[in-house]
């Protein structure tokens, strides 16, 4: 998996994050420790692009999942919880839409995933990044 950031200016300063190749067990904590560094240099907003990410395990869920939270500044779920942390991600699908974390084109078979899951609910999911980057500002 690769992981590469570009900070876009604007009213609304949004950060893209593209993940390139699989996301699973052997690599999700990476996503979340690059979610805290981004946070922590003042990063709020963020697009996540996945088109190029080309597999997602369940696991990946979790770092979705844990992205929004700490977009949110809340803690995230110890990912040595295993299922509880899953749980926490389905309890999370109540909460309206994210305003934080929106995802940009992803694949049919992620896009899958997150229908099937019902995570399509919780994030704004666009194929038009300039779509994207304006929803931040609404």
């Amino acid at each position: 998996m690769e992981l590469t950031v570009e900070e876009v200016p604007g009213a609304t300063p949004v950060t893209v994050l593209a993940i390139r190749g699989k996301l699973d067990a052997s690599n999700y904590e990476q996503v979340i420790a690059r979610g805290h560094e981004l946070v922590a240099a003042g990063t709020r907003h963020v697009l996540l692009d996945l088109e190029e990410l080309t597999f997602m395990g369940s696991s990946g869920l979790v770092a979705l999942h844990s992205l929004t939270l700490l977009l949110r500044g809340e803690p995230t779920p110890d990912p040595n919880a295993g299922w509880s942390a899953l749980r926490a991600v389905e309890h999370a699908l109540a909460d309206e839409p994210q305003p934080y974390l929106k995802l940009l084109r992803p694949q049919p078979r992620i896009a899958q995933m997150l229908a099937v899951t019902g995570m399509d609910r919780y994030f704004q999911v666009f194929s038009d990044r300039e779509a994207a980057l304006a929803s931040f500002t609404r």
